[in-house]
């Protein structure tokens, strides 16, 4: 009897084991690279409460877009104060600020617009944070848009608001905690309301990963009466669309040197396309499936992005350094 009990209780316990995001083991540092690609299909996130199935699995990969963390340069912190820490992906650039318990953004650059939140910075993610977490903080400061700037203010609730088992493409992870964040602004010009901005976000993590799994994202910037002009990211990690036979490939693709001054050389990515790739994901080189060698004495000197495809497969990101 006693271990037929034993035995239901870990079961019981490991069906409710949940992931909780902590500052030790998801907190990003410079110099970390998040893996990502672009995914094409519409996410779902209708599921919620906890033990439930996130399932996205007919979302398919397309272009890398690596995510790349950086130490902000002093003209960057002057800009941005109390910036710590840049992220750049897909053409967007965050500066965050880290503390012991929390990672706030303290501006948000996209190809449309700027946000300066630098009268009080808003709550990117708590730590710890689990299932059931949510909370509220008020962010303000000013924007730039289309030559206009003015003052932005409004709040940023946050609601980790399912947990349970991710399936993304091909793969599935259990124990995973999806987190909402709702950022809402209204931005206004010598008194008056220009428009607003919300910016709604998804993302799932689990205990193995530093990064999320799984991010989406829907800005809508309203200006005067006009309708909402919308812009959509949805990204995944590069592992979930290594398919078996091609995990090969993850391992296999090789390339030096690294640093490297004039050539790239690259082995075992035979009848692959091999690309580098820009912090900003674009694709600087291209070589032929019959290449061995990139030339890359012509890029300035700075941090870079190989990957190889093959079959419509991706490999592995790895970073290369030019000098």
């Amino acid at each position: 009897m006693r271990k037929t009990l034993l035995s239901l209780t870990l079961c019981v316990s490991l069906a409710n084991a949940q992931t909780t995001i902590t500052k030790a083991v998801h907190d990003p540092v410079s110099g970390d690279v998040n893996n990502y690609v672009d995914l094409s299909g519409t996410p779902d996130h209708s599921a919620t409460g906890a033990n439930t199935v996130f399932n996205n699995s007919a979302l398919t990969a397309g272009a890398a877009s690596p995510g790349v963390y950086s130490t902000p340069t002093s003209a960057e912190v002057t800009s941005y104060p109390g910036s710590t820490l840049k992220y750049v992906n897909s053409g967007t650039t965050v500066f965050y600020k880290q503390t012991a318990t929390k990672l706030e953004i303290t501006a948000l650059i996209t190809p449309d617009a700027t946000i300066r939140l630098n009268v009080d910075n808003g709550t990117f993610l708590s730590y710890p944070t689990s299932y059931g977490t949510i909370e509220t903080d008020i962010a303000s400061g000013t924007f730039t848009y289309s030559g206009i700037t003015g003052n932005v203010n409004g709040n940023i609730t946050i609601n980790a608001d399912a947990s349970g088992t991710l399936i993304i493409g091909p793969k599935t992870y259990m124990n995973v905690v999806r987190v909402k964040s709702v950022q809402n602004f209204i931005m206004s010009f010598f008194g008056s309301t220009l428009g607003s901005v919300v910016n709604t976000a998804y993302a799932y993590y689990d205990g193995a990963h530093k990064a999320p799994l799984f991010t989406t994202t829907n800005a809508a910037i309203t200006i005067g009466t006009g309708a909402p002009q919308n812009s959509n990211v949805a990204q995944a990690l590069n592992e979930v669309y290594l398919a078996v036979k091609d995990a090969q490939m993850k391992g296999k693709l090789e390339f030096y040197p690294n640093p490297a001054t004039d050539m790239v050389h690259f082995k075992n990515a035979e009848n692959s396309n091999v690309m580098i790739y820009n912090a900003e994901g674009k694709v600087l080189k291209q070589s032929k499936k019959t290449t061995e060698s990139i030339q890359v004495s012509d890029l300035p000197a700075g941090i870079y992005f190989i990957t190889a495809e093959k079959d419509g497969t991706l490999s592995e990101t790895k970073k290369l350094i030019k000098k």
